[in-house]
């Protein structure tokens, strides 16, 4: 007989989320709702969610819902069709960040193969009027790897943004298998790009476990990302959206998140590694203002 479905593991305690403050979210979803904003939160069903919205905070996901990439991994719809940016999308997401009062912005976006600049001239767009409506708020970008385009990177950090975010999300190994349109090398060649060209914004990555890996090779990434010189990483448990998708091959217990953070702070010398089952990239983001502060530049 043919082998029968395999059944989906089962989710182990520490993978549980508190359940969220409803008024507070409610508060932010309506303001989302209001400005016609799309949050990478409720995009991708991040499991964070009601922590986030409860704390007033949100990541925003600009230029989408769609996106041109089909990731077997991500929750984020399928688009491939010639769309047009929104040229009032900047000006509603300062708006958001200036009414909710943000400390820490972080601004995403989906992947815009068919613009011939992957949209970077939207999130420089996006940074100015977060500087012009909240100028005390600290601005971090989520960015694609915009196809190798380095002149649209230039334009992109030449806006100045704290921080610099580009997830490696995986090892090389499974790159074929989960991010079928990206490249390993070219992105870790964008992260040393972006600290030896503008050496004052802070660089950092992430990536996702419990996909097929080993706890060896999650090493050897986080050994290639010191090498090209990324300062702050974040390391999370996978967790498949749905049967379309990837399903979850292990989970990384509490006690192997904790090997992962020890290992890259002081072995290999990054300034934060955030490595918890729930951490996503940009999961507490704030709290980099706290190492800013500490190794001021």
């Amino acid at each position: 007989m043919p082998p029968g479905p395999i059944s989906p593991l089962l989710k182990p305690d520490w993978l549980r989320v508190k359940a969220p403050q409803r008024e507070r979210i409610g508060e932010v979803a309506d303001l989302l709702l209001d400005l016609k904003l799309n949050t990478v939160c409720q995009e991708a069903s991040c499991p964070n969610i009601g922590e986030c919205f409860a704390g007033g905070t949100a990541t925003f996901l600009i230029m989408g819902p769609g996106c041109t990439r089909a990731c077997p991994y991500c929750d984020i719809d399928f688009d491939k069709s010639v769309r047009a940016l929104d040229p009032t999308e900047p000006q509603r997401l300062g708006e958001a960040v200036a009414r909710l009062g943000l400390r820490h912005v972080v601004i995403t976006s989906v992947n815009r193969d068919d613009l011939d600049d992957g949209g970077a001239s939207q999130f420089v767009a996006c940074i100015e009027q977060v500087r012009q409506r909240s100028p005390l708020t600290t601005i971090e970008l989520l960015i694609p790897d915009f196809c190798g385009n380095w002149t649209a990177l230039a334009t992109v950090m030449d806006a100045a943004p704290d921080v610099l975010n580009h997830n490696i999300e995986t090892v090389p190994r499974l790159y074929r298998k989960a991010r079928p349109q990206g490249i390993y090398e070219r992105s870790l060649e964008l992260l040393l790009r972006v600290r030896q060209g503008w050496p004052r914004a802070y660089s950092k990555s992430g990536l996702m476990v419990g996909l097929g890996e080993t706890d060896a090779e999650v090493l050897s990434v986080l050994a290639d990302l010191r090498q090209h010189q990324v300062d702050i990483v974040t390391i999370g448990q996978y967790l498949s959206p749905g049967p379309k998708h990837l399903p979850v091959d292990r989970f990384v217990t509490p006690e192997q998140f904790d090997r992962f953070r020890s290992h890259g702070e002081t072995e290999l010398g990054f300034l934060q590694v955030v490595s918890t089952p729930l951490t996503r990239s940009s999961y507490h983001a704030g709290e980099v203002q706290r190492l800013m502060a500490q190794h001021p530049r």
